[in-house]
């Protein structure tokens, strides 16, 4: 399925198609203070709607994620980096797609407090 996401303001708009079976909610110090709902898909599954450009990026730790977020309104709509398999991917904060229903999917919680 495809879906629409952007920012609070709009600065940052994409699409992302795949399998949104469930999410992750991860306990580090990132994102236990972002409240995000991750989902990962392979990165070409993201396609921008903006230029980069318009967005800023976080590293922190190892700084091997990139936290992207809008320097305007300052909201999170997903980061990016090398999965497991060493393929680019992406981790969307569900919470800015439009139409899902977050609440009602299943939740893996992730201590990354611990990594």
């Amino acid at each position: 399925m495809k879906y629409h996401g952007s920012c609070h303001c709009g600065g940052i708009a994409f699409d992302v198609e795949g399998d949104l079976g469930g999410v992750m909610s991860c306990n580090c110090s990132m994102c236990a203070r972002k409240g995000a709902l991750l989902w990962f898909v392979p990165r070409e599954a993201l396609v921008l709607s903006t230029p980069p450009e318009r967005m800023s990026t976080y590293t922190f730790n190892k700084h091997v994620i990139q936290h992207r977020f809008c320097p305007v309104c300052g909201i999170h709509p997903f980061g990016e980096g090398t999965g497991p398999d060493g393929k680019a991917m992406a981790a969307v904060n569900v919470r800015c797609l439009e139409g899902v229903e977050f609440e009602k999917l299943p939740v893996q919680h992730f201590d990354g407090k611990a990594s």
